[in-house]
């Protein structure tokens, strides 16, 4: 079972600058990425709207901001009010919706470093989280740093 948060942030690293490779260019990809989260696939032009513009709002550099409009469905039962979709695309939206909802679209996040852009959820208290991982991203980019200062060299 995937969280909202484990869903969205999955949809949005369907990209994959580092190296150079995209889920969405590939419908038999697409559709098995779909599938292995209990998701149908739908449109793959669908999909890609969905995920630039997402990645676009939580701060991928390279996107620009897009609008974007998805019949989303809901119902209301015994246990109260939900928000679906219909397939992998409005299904994924409808998590990002319940994410803005609780206060929680502001811990998505892009890793800053130009050659990777991959999308994190940060868990951390203070929402202060920067990198996607400390040990890869984080300390490349102390070295840069460190390189630079030791050699003059200034930003």
């Amino acid at each position: 079972m995937h969280t909202d948060a484990t869903l969205v942030v999955d949809f949005l690293n369907t990209v994959d600058i580092e190296h150079g490779e995209d889920v969405l260019d590939n419908p038999e990809l697409w559709r098995r990425w779909a599938e292995e989260h209990e998701l149908s696939p739908g449109e793959g032009d669908d999909a890609r709207a969905a995920r630039d513009g997402l990645r676009a709002a939580v701060g991928d550099p390279r996107l620009p901001g897009a609008s974007l409009e998805v019949p989303l469905v809901f119902s209301l039962d015994d246990g109260g009010p939900s928000l679906r979709g219909t397939d992998a695309t409005s299904t994924i939206l409808a998590a990002a919706t319940r994410l803005a909802i609780r206060g929680d679209w502001v811990r998505l996040k892009i890793c800053p470093a130009d050659d990777c852009l991959w999308a994190f959820y940060d868990e951390s208290r203070n929402r202060s989280r920067t990198w996607c991982s400390m040990r890869v991203c984080g300390n490349r980019e102390k070295a840069r740093t460190w390189r630079a200062r030791a050699t003059g060299v200034h930003n």
